[in-house]
């Protein structure tokens, strides 16, 4: 292993812990001598990370402190170039800019090296059937869930008819050929998914629905899991 992979795991070790971490405890899950391990905690002072601690004490990091973009991994760089293509074949117009702007970024501050494992990243995503056009812009939806904002839908089910619906939007699922909404669905009184093609209408509302979104997200996989279970017995 590399130094600048060793300070890029160590920064990562202490993120990891929220609390003051012993010198032993960090050079033990490291795999260090604790004298290398004081020489690395070094390092990463000098270099901007706000490490507050001292032997004896313990360690802990605090937030705000982001790693120069040459401490990515060969490997780190093949995923990042490969999600953002992902992205830019799978996603709304709006994500897809985003995503090459992100990588061009990150390209334009990477060593020569590095910037050339990025060029010739040999990862690539087959083009798929073309997704549904959407009436409403994803972007909206994006919002709504950021927000945490209840949104008023005008939803047509695969049989064309049309409903009214009040929901708590929490995640967007995207599958192969589809968009889903998932989402907490007032009407029903349960969570639904929506398909963002047969979303005729979408309005925002003023007010933040009574959950938080992470919750939300947490209750659905519990509710997933239970159904799996039920289904295995």
């Amino acid at each position: 292993m590399s130094r600048s992979e060793r300070l890029f795991d160590l920064l990562n070790a202490l993120r990891r812990h929220r609390r003051p971490i012993s010198g032993r405890a960090l050079a033990d899950e490291m795999g260090v001598s604790l004298r290398t391990l004081y020489r690395d905690i070094a390092s990463l002072q000098a270099q901007g990370a706000t490490i507050e601690g001292e032997p004896g004490v313990g360690y802990v990091l605090r937030p705000g402190f982001m790693l120069p973009p040459l401490m990515f991994t060969p490997e780190e760089i093949e995923a990042l170039v490969l999600g953002s293509r992902w992205v830019a074949e799978r996603a709304d117009g709006r994500l897809k800019e985003a995503a090459l702007s992100a990588v061009a970024r990150i390209g334009a501050v990477l060593p020569p090296d590095l910037k050339d494992e990025m060029d010739s990243s040999s990862l690539y995503v087959v083009p798929g059937a073309p997704f549904p056009t959407d009436t409403v812009d994803p972007a909206l939806l994006r919002k709504a869930i950021r927000t945490e904002r209840r949104l008023t839908l005008c939803y047509r089910d695969e049989a064309g008819a049309a409903s009214e619906r009040v929901v708590w939007p929490f995640a967007l699922a995207f599958f192969d050929r589809v968009r889903l909404l998932l989402a907490w669905c007032e009407l029903r009184q349960d969570f639904r998914s929506f398909r963002t093609d047969r979303i005729v209408e979408a309005q925002v509302g003023q007010d933040r629905y009574p959950a938080r979104r992470q919750a939300l997200m947490k209750t659905y996989h519990e509710d997933l899991e239970k159904r799996r279970a039920a289904e295995r017995c």
